[in-house]
């Protein structure tokens, strides 16, 4: 049998330990941040400078077989560099902050988001190619905005109202008819972002916990 001291038993970490592991876990998610937009950069470069930006007939083609490849490739297409760096620019703001929150959550939230804005577009969407990263984006901004709702905790409410207040102007992109913008993508990333929300809520975490 084997005993172990007390006073080792539910021990916190030290500040020394605590501020270690929080400068470890801020290095792996601006890594993970890093990463994925070197791919997004990449894969753009790629496009325009080898294949003049023919790949973006991979995206999203409504109601069609081939386009149904499009909900795996569409969220790394992007239409031209304004098009890449808006998204960038998004990506680091609302993926971001979820990110920061909490690591699980983001992969998730991403998943679900890419998966109901590509399989939502595929299903209802304009005739035309649909590419970009923004549906995921919109993804973590419905999250974002009712994680609070759901968990009923006082940093999470803080922080859904602090998005809501700040960036409630991205809800514009939801407006139908758009030229050159597709919001059946940013309707149903939302969408998804709001049941991942639900989904992850964590009602059992310390009280005022974000």
């Amino acid at each position: 049998m084997n005993t172990r001291n007390s006073s080792q038993v539910g021990s916190r970490p030290t500040p020394a330990e605590a501020k270690a592991a929080l400068r470890n876990e801020l290095r792996r998610n601006v890594r993970i941040i890093a990463a994925i937009l070197a791919v997004l950069w990449l894969v753009g470069l790629v496009d325009w400078l080898a294949f003049g930006g023919r790949l973006e007939t991979f995206g999203v083609v409504p109601r069609t077989s081939r386009g149904l490849l499009g909900i795996l490739f569409a969220p790394f297409l992007h239409t031209g560099f304004s098009h890449l760096l808006a998204n960038t620019v998004a990506f680091l703001l609302f993926g971001g902050l979820v990110l920061f929150r909490q690591e699980r959550d983001f992969w998730i939230v991403t998943g679900i988001g890419a998966l109901f804005s590509g399989v939502g577009t595929w299903l209802v969407g304009h005739t035309g190619v649909h590419v970009g990263a923004s549906g995921v984006i919109f993804a973590y901004f419905g999250y974002l905005l009712l994680t609070g709702w759901f968990e009923r905790r006082i940093l999470s409410l803080i922080l859904s109202l602090l998005v809501f207040l700040v960036w409630w102007r991205t809800l514009f992109g939801l407006m139908p008819n758009q030229q050159g913008i597709s919001w059946e993508g940013h309707l149903f990333g939302l969408f998804g972002g709001m049941l991942a929300a639900r989904l992850l809520a964590r009602r059992g975490r310390v009280p005022g916990a974000a």
